[in-house]
């Protein structure tokens, strides 16, 4: 597969300007509410489909089906990624209306580390052929582990990545509208939505590890690699607000994941036994992924949505009109704050 610089620019490009529509489109702090997020996410599938129809009229039938299994692959382990947001959220009582700042900018995170670790995973591959096998392995060993740890569930408030950033980044207890770091006494501190964004990159850091060795089982190719992840991730904040009251509903989901990733470790360490074609390999992702959901839906039926709860990681609050007008500027000079204008949603 030949792709020219200028592909990768264009497709660059166009990553930029989606994200530049979505911070304006979302430029106000506010609720979004399951209609609105059923908008986006059809948009963002669209594109993402889109590209894909794309990819297989430009470079034929095979390309096109590695990019479809790909992204298939990387959207389903994705919802695992959403639910994990979602009891870190609740641990640390995230006012929703300040969740979309959040995973914007642990989206915008997930691209960069994810760009990273693909072009990585790719040169690792180029130069040393048998790392396949490694990732082989790993793959089936993660898909095991999942399936054990099935009915586990994560404890944010345990975290070694909270207890280490508490230790050393002084934080406030109170939410200061969009703002991550805030001066008060001359002292500058974290706000937990700082913690937050931590907690959420590190998640996404650690979900890559899993989910770009298994996007290479099904195309060697960068550039399917890398489109196929970004066209997935971008399509998450909005999938979150979509899924993040409906967790209780998908009790086989790591089940069908745990599945998926143990399929396509097979899948890669046969490579050079034998070939199974993209479009089987589509074929078994997808009935995995669809069985899964639908036994889900079948097993809670009657369900209605429900907040996520967890244990909590402190006891976070809304920052009150008189601590915001107490607030100074982290950079620069204070300016004038006229009465009355504390909102607890001021951006930052």
């Amino acid at each position: 597969m030949t792709v020219p610089l200028w592909a990768w620019f264009a497709v660059l490009g166009v990553i930029l300007v989606m994200l530049v529509v979505d911070l304006i489109a979302h430029r106000t702090a506010h609720v979004i509410g399951v209609r609105e997020a059923a908008a986006w996410s059809i948009v963002w599938v669209t594109i993402g489909v889109a590209f894909g129809v794309l990819v297989w009229t430009l470079w034929g039938a095979e390309f096109g089906q590695q990019y479809f299994a790909g992204y298939l692959i990387e959207k389903s382990l994705a919802v695992d990624n959403v639910f994990i947001w979602a009891i870190i959220f609740a641990a640390f009582a995230v006012p929703r209306e300040l969740q979309h700042r959040v995973l914007f900018l642990g989206v915008l995170g997930a691209l960069v580390f994810r760009g990273i670790f693909i072009a990585a995973g790719a040169a690792l591959i180029e130069n040393f052929s048998w790392v396949l096998y490694v990732f082989a392995a790993f793959l089936i060993y993660t898909g095991w582990r999942m399936f054990r740890s099935r009915n586990e569930h994560v404890h944010p408030e345990k975290s070694r990545i909270l207890k280490v950033f508490r230790r050393f980044v002084p934080m406030t207890d109170a939410y200061h509208g969009q703002k991550f770091l805030v001066r008060k006494a001359g002292l500058v501190v974290a706000t937990p939505l700082l913690a937050v964004l931590v907690l959420v990159e590190i998640t996404d850091i650690i979900f890559a590890v899993d989910s770009i060795p298994a996007i290479f089982a099904v195309t060697s190719e960068p550039f399917l690699v890398f489109t196929a992840n970004a066209f997935a991730i971008l399509g998450l904040r909005a999938m979150y607000f979509l899924l993040a009251d409906l967790i209780h509903r998908f009790v086989y989901l790591k089940v069908g994941l745990s599945f998926v990733l143990i399929w396509v470790g097979i899948k890669m360490l046969l490579l050079d036994v034998l070939y199974i074609p993209t479009t089987i390999s589509l074929a078994v992702v997808a009935s995995i992924i669809t069985v899964s959901i639908v036994a889900s839906l079948r097993a809670t039926r009657g369900q209605g949505r429900r907040e996520v709860q967890a244990e909590s990681a402190g006891a976070f609050r809304i920052a009150t009109d008189e601590e915001l007008a107490a607030v100074e500027p982290v950079f620069g000079r204070r300016s004038p704050v006229p009465a009355g204008t504390g909102n607890g949603r001021s951006g930052g």
